[in-house]
C-alpha cells in the first residue's frame, strides 16, 4: 500500500511534466485568445489596437465560413463510415489463416505511417492525374471518359484520399478487437445452425461497439482538422475548403491575424460540440 510519503514524491516527480504539457495546451490558447481581439495585421500595420467582437463577428457572417464547417462534417462523415465498414471487412478477412498473413497485414497496415502531403501528392499524380493518372489508364480501357477528380469529384477525392490513411488504424483497432472475441461462441451459434450473416449481427458486430466507438472518437478529433490534403491537391477549390483551411487562408493569404485567430477559436467550440456529442452518443458503449 502507497503511503503518504510515496504518493507526495511520485506527484513531485510528475509535476515538471505536467506543468509542461499544461504550458503547451494554455500557452497557444490564450495567445490565440488574445489576438482574436486585437486588429494585427503583421504586413499592413502590425498591432493596430483592440478589436473587441469585430473579428468574431467577421468571420461568422463571411460567406465561406458555413459552408466550410459543413464541408468538414461531410469529410469527417464520409471518411469514418468508409474507414468502418471496410475496417470490419479487412479485420475479419485478416483473422482468416492464409500464407504469409503477417506480410500482407504490415502491407494493409503501412499507408497509416506514410505522410499526409506524400499521400496526397501520390493520390493527385498517380491516381487521379486525368492524363498519366492509373484511373485514367483504367476509364480509358473500358472506353469511358477519364474522370478530372480534383475538379469534378473533388470532395469525394478527399474523402478518398483521407480514407486510405486511415483505414490501416481502423483496422487494426477492429482486428485486434476481433482476435479478442471468444471463438467458442461462434462454434456454439453454428451448431446450432446460425447462419454466417446471423452470427455477424448478433455475435460478432456487438463485440465491435467498443472498438468501433474508439475509431470513431480518435478518428474524429485528428479529420476536424484535416488541411495537407487539401493544401496539396485542390486548394481549398471546387467546394473543398474546410475550417482549417479557411482559418489557414486568412492568416496567411490575408495576413489577418486577429481575424485567424477568432476563426480558431470557432474552430475549437466545433470540436468540443462534436466532441460532446459523440461522447454522450456513441461513448455510452465504452462504459457497456
Amino acid at each position: 500500500m502507497a503511503t503518504q510519503h510515496s504518493r507526495t514524491a511520485a506527484r513531485l516527480m510528475m509535476a515538471p511534466a505536467v506543468v509542461l504539457l499544461l504550458g503547451w495546451m494554455l500557452v497557444p490558447l490564450t495567445m490565440t485568445l488574445y489576438f482574436s481581439f486585437r486588429n494585427y495585421l503583421p504586413l499592413r500595420g502590425g498591432d493596430l489596437g483592440w478589436a473587441g467582437f469585430e473579428n468574431y463577428g467577421r468571420f461568422l457572417t463571411s460567406s465561406a465560413f458555413w459552408p466550410s464547417v459543413f464541408t468538414t462534417l461531410i469529410i469527417v462523415g464520409g471518411v469514418l463510415v468508409i474507414t468502418i465498414v471496410l475496417g470490419i471487412v479487412l479485420a475479419i478477412l485478416l483473422d482468416q489463416p492464409m500464407w504469409g498473413q503477417g506480410v500482407v497485414r504490415i502491407l494493409v497496415i503501412a499507408p497509416f505511417f506514410v505522410m499526409p502531403t506524400v499521400s496526397a501528392l501520390v493520390w493527385k499524380n498517380l491516381f487521379m492525374d486525368p492524363v498519366n493518372g492509373f484511373l485514367a489508364h483504367v476509364w480509358k480501357a473500358f472506353g469511358a471518359t477519364p474522370v478530372e477528380w480534383l475538379s469534378q469529384e473533388s470532395l469525394q477525392s478527399i474523402i478518398m484520399i483521407v480514407s486510405w490513411q486511415w483505414l490501416p488504424f481502423a483496422t487494426l483497432i477492429l482486428l485486434t478487437a476481433i482476435q479478442s472475441l471468444d471463438s467458442e461462441q461462434i462454434e456454439a451459434a453454428e451448431m446450432d445452425g446460425a447462419s454466417s450473416a446471423s452470427r455477424f449481427i448478433h455475435i460478432v458486430l456487438p463485440h465491435l461497439a467498443r472498438a468501433i466507438t474508439i475509431v470513431i472518437l480518435i478518428q474524429t478529433i485528428f479529420l476536424l482538422s484535416i488541411f495537407a490534403e487539401i493544401f496539396v491537391t485542390t486548394g481549398g477549390a471546387f467546394g473543398t475548403k474546410t475550417l482549417t483551411y479557411l482559418i489557414y487562408q486568412r492568416v496567411l493569404e490575408s495576413q489577418n491575424v486577429g481575424l485567424g485567430s477568432a476563426g480558431g477559436v470557432y474552430a475549437i467550440i466545433l470540436a468540443n460540440i462534436v466532441a460532446i456529442f459523440l461522447m454522450r452518443i456513441v461513448g455510452k458503449n465504452l462504459d457497456a
